[in-house]
């Protein structure tokens, strides 16, 4: 096992380019169990999360190839409707193939799903839009098992304790494409990753409104046909990048960008005092030992995404002022924020609030990532600091940022390898 080596202190410079969605990509390959027909997929970012989907997706007998960012997904020689313990375990965006399997089958054996470790994420939204669809659902050996001699329009509040639910928005939608009548999906996740998925759908032959509203419509058609699509670009990605400018003072062009996609975060950041200047699909970062502390809160989309949370308080941690970030959407994921205290952080944690006290600099020290965005946070900490940083565990950085050793490296950063 490997780990990252940060030797903090250089300011990032020159052009860096945003990979596809991993956010966005994993529901989308989902889909293709909707149809024998061939899917082409392009902008595919190459990350542990996109290979594990692949090799669901063989597992459920899709013949499947990637090559340089494209991803072709046809029909094998069997099918199968079960999503085995050890594919799904490894990642919570693969219980999105619930829906597609119980759209094409009318039934789906799915392994309860694993992932990041930031707190509870229960799949009960999920099993609620399934049911209102006509599924028979049970749990049998840690299975999700869901037949339907038939499934029909329904109306599906998809409502939680903490707002809506982007996987089971996309389960659901997924689901109601092959259902009989109209479906109906309220207090529908706004995602721009869910409205890539609508879009591919409606390629395929779906009928689709108000995706990117809270409120979907569907019109359930008889089959779906094979379709090409191009991946958005990974706003979370495209955000760490901009944090990672402004925590080193540096000047980065970030180019692939869809600036809408980014309201939430550009609000705080022209809030703190931060130079960002776009165009149609780039950004220029320039960065300024002038930022000032702000409060935030994260909120579903188009609030600020809680995947940016963990880099924010780095960037907060070395902002003069105090700030208070609460998370709104996973309250327990700041398991970061004894990482970032290692380094010299001034944070203290009230339930879901971090007070965060911002410092002149952070000192180098050995850190753990505890799950995908909190490694990102701790490399951005790394890159502050004086001294090196060694962040362990970087499996889970690979699970969401494709290359991002590389570009940190051709962006001037002193970052390296070593085995644990």
């Amino acid at each position: 096992m490997d780990k990252l080596i940060i030797e903090g202190g250089a300011k990032l410079k020159g052009e860096v380019t945003v990979s596809g969605a991993k956010n966005a990509v994993l529901p989308i390959l989902a889909a293709t169990l909707l149809t024998d027909e061939p899917c082409e997929i392009r902008g595919v970012p190459n990350l542990r999360d996109t290979t594990s989907m692949l090799k669901l997706l063989r597992s459920l007998g899709k013949a499947v190839e990637f090559d340089k960012g494209r991803v072709i997904v046809a029909a094998g020689k069997t099918s199968s409707y079960i999503a085995e313990y050890k594919l799904v375990s490894t990642m919570r965006a693969s219980f999105c193939v619930l829906g597609p399997l119980l759209g094409k089958f009318k039934k789906a054996k799915v392994s309860l799903p694993g992932g990041c470790v930031i707190g509870v994420r229960p799949v009960d939204l999920h099993l609620k839009g399934i049911k209102a669809l006509g599924a028979d659902i049970c749990i049998e050996a840690g299975y999700v098992v869901a037949t339907a001699k038939k499934l029909r329009g329904s109306y599906i509040y998809l409502g939680g304790v903490y707002g809506s639910s982007v996987l089971a928005t996309d389960n659901v939608m997924m689901a109601a494409v092959l259902a009989s009548g109209k479906t109906i999906i309220e207090s529908a996740a706004c995602e721009p990753e869910v409205v890539d998925l609508a879009e591919f759908l409606i390629k395929m032959g779906a009928k689709i409104k108000g995706y990117g509203t809270p409120v979907i419509e569907i019109e359930g058609v008889k089959h779906l046909h094979g379709a090409t699509h191009l991946i958005i670009p990974d706003r979370i990605e495209a955000g760490t990048l901009i944090l990672a400018s402004l925590i080193t003072e540096g000047d980065v062009l970030i180019k692939n960008v869809r600036y809408a996609h980014l309201g939430s975060l550009m609000d705080k950041l022209s809030e703190a005092g931060a130079n960002v200047t776009h165009a149609e699909s780039s950004l220029r970062v320039k960065g300024n030992r002038r930022l000032k502390s702000i409060n935030l809160t994260t909120l579903p989309y188009p609030g600020f995404p809680t995947d940016m949370q963990a880099q924010m308080m780095s960037l907060m941690a070395v902002t003069r002022g105090i700030s208070v970030i609460t998370e709104k959407i996973y309250p327990d994921r700041f398991m970061h924020v004894s990482e970032l205290n290692r380094m010299g952080a001034h944070i203290q944690r009230e339930g879901p609030h971090a007070i965060v006290e911002g410092i002149k600099r952070l000192s180098g020290a050995p850190v753990m990532a505890s799950d995908l965005r909190a490694s990102a946070g701790l490399v951005l900490a790394g890159l502050a600091a004086s001294g090196k940083t060694s962040v362990s565990r970087i499996y889970h950085l690979e699970r969401g940022y494709e290359l991002i050793e590389q570009k940190l490296i051709n962006l001037g950063a002193k970052v390296w390898r070593e085995k644990e």
